[in-house]
């Protein structure tokens, strides 16, 4: 099994046209979010294919896009009706 770390994927996109392609892009590979911001368990590869199927959507003059990794040995917290994000024992990536 493939080990995966935990990040939580935000963006802001000023094109809609992008913007639709970045949302398609990320939850793929999302387990759960909100609007512009996806909990996203990644392994390496996965981390690796995100970040460069953006590098093709994003402008870096216009566009932002955040990645990053909680701390494991953090404990999370969650404020509201969310649930703390669990690491299932599967994943269908596709």
């Amino acid at each position: 099994m493939k080990e995966r770390n935990l990040y939580i994927a935000a963006y802001d996109v000023r094109s809609p046209a992008r913007l639709r392609k970045v949302l398609r892009a990320v939850k793929g590979h999302a387990i759960g979010g909100q609007k512009s911001a996806y909990e996203c368990f990644l392994s390496d590869e996965e981390r690796r294919d995100l970040l460069c199927e953006l590098r093709g959507i994003i402008k870096r003059e216009q566009d932002t896009f955040l990645l990053v990794r909680l701390d494991p040995r953090s404990r999370v917290r969650t404020l509201g009706i969310g649930t703390a994000p669990e690491d299932p024992p599967f994943f269908y990536h596709g």
